[in-house]
């Protein structure tokens, strides 16, 4: 997509900080997008805006209307981005945090009954589920993710489904290996057999990659982690459904009903997330002419996709003179090289070289890789593989294809 235009491709990377020199490194490809995506430039300057202003919300003063209309200015950002037109949304300490309170919310709040959850999870969710259901005295039902493609299925959450199940986790997208899991069918299997059930869903891996569409999910919260759609670490958004703010929340005795947030949060924060939906604002009608800002949006995302799709297919099957990474012998990509679910993240392994060995020797070349090993992050993923280690190949909409051809030449040579 971006590839085939140079002035857009050009605008996108100009809008990134550090896109392709590293303050300490130097000149580096980056492909570490999934352990934390480049920062929008627009953010670094708002962050530095609202870091200097010492007013507080809440009280009657010129600065302080204005923080307040910030935030709401925000939330209805927040509410366009995601499309969600109702429920409510609020910032966290991290996409973790809030997954932990969403999840813990639902199942204290929920009546007698079990949990439900995948083993492809992050930990962020799964933890949580698996913590509070044993607090509640609630069983967990464990759905057992497809090894080869890295996915779990609505059939298989339908096969272990019971009318007692009240609250239920989905993962949006694995962080490990790049597959995103279909969330409408999901959750319309859950719904199917026990209709009142609390549906949370980790869309933290999945935010910069594609498109989020909560009014169509029938869902009751959804996380993510804005450093990992182009704003900044320090803060995660959460929606919650009207239903789940409803239960009994942790909040100040006597204060606002439903408010979820706890202290004097951020303005900052909901103010670099506005950067971010303008920014998706301004790609939309880069490559549409669509002139709803929804539907701006959806047309970013989709070329995002599109864009993101040419890469890894790039840099699995080979680009011009250059072999990909399925070519070379004794490789294993995890979720299959033929996964159209993949998502700007292709996970590998060679027998004749140890994952953390290709990550440091790429690094040296300037090429930034992850290595995700079999702990309590990854192990659910790689331990029933028979793996230790894989080769984390993480894309965004900003890398280019001459980066792919960077990465395929310093693999060529490591390889050999």
């Amino acid at each position: 997509m971006f590839t085939d235009n140079p002035k857009v491709m050009t605008a996108i990377r100009d809008s990134f900080a550090h896109v392709d020199n590293c303050p300490f490194q130097g000149p580096r490809v980056f492909f570490e997008n999934a352990g934390g995506a480049l920062t929008l430039k627009s953010v670094v300057d708002t962050s530095a805006k609202f870091a200097a202003i010492p007013d507080n919300q809440g009280r009657d003063n010129p600065a302080s209307h204005a923080l307040v209309d910030v935030i709401k200015k925000a939330r209805a950002d927040m509410a366009l981005f995601f499309n969600a037109p109702v429920g409510q949304f609020f910032v966290g300490e991290s996409g973790t945090e809030l997954s932990f309170r969403l999840i813990r919310t639902a199942v204290m709040g929920s009546a007698p009954g079990a949990v439900i959850g995948s083993t492809v999870e992050h930990p962020a969710s799964r933890s949580a589920a698996q913590h509070w259901a044993d607090v509640a005295g609630k069983p967990y039902i464990s759905v057992p993710h497809d090894n080869a493609t890295g996915q779990v299925t609505p059939d298989a959450y339908a096969a272990l489904m019971t009318s007692e199940v009240r609250v239920a986790t989905i993962l949006h997208t694995s962080p490990v290996t790049g597959i995103a899991n279909d969330v409408a069918g999901i959750s319309a299997a859950i719904r199917a057999v026990s209709p009142d059930a609390f549906i949370f869903v980790d869309g933290i891996q999945h935010a910069s990659h594609g498109h989020i569409d909560i009014a169509s999910y029938d869902i009751d919260g959804y996380v993510i982690s804005p450093y990992k759609l182009f704003s900044r670490h320090g803060y995660g958004i959460a929606w919650a459904s009207d239903r789940l703010s409803s239960l009994p929340i942790e909040t100040l005795a006597n204060g606002p009903a439903g408010n979820w947030e706890m202290g004097t949060r951020d303005t900052g924060a909901y103010a670099t997330f506005s950067d971010v939906v303008r920014y998706f604002d301004w790609l939309g009608a880069q490559v549409s002419d669509a002139s709803d800002p929804r539907a701006r949006i959806e047309a970013a995302a989709a070329a995002i996709h599109t864009h993101e799709h040419q890469l890894t297919n790039a840099l699995m099957f080979g680009n011009g003179n250059l072999a990909g990474l399925a070519d070379l012998a004794g490789v294993t990509i995890l979720g299959g090289t033929d996964n159209p679910d993949r998502e700007g993240l292709v996970s590998f392994t060679l027998d004749t070289l140890p994952a953390a060995d290709i990550v440091s020797k790429l690094n040296a070349q300037g090429i930034r890789t992850h290595v995700r090993k079999a702990d309590h992050y990854s192990g659910n993923i790689l331990t029933p593989l028979g793996l230790d280690a894989a080769v984390r190949v993480s894309l965004c909409h900003y890398n280019s294809m001459d980066e792919v051809r960077a990465l395929l030449t310093a693999i060529k040579d490591i390889a050999a």
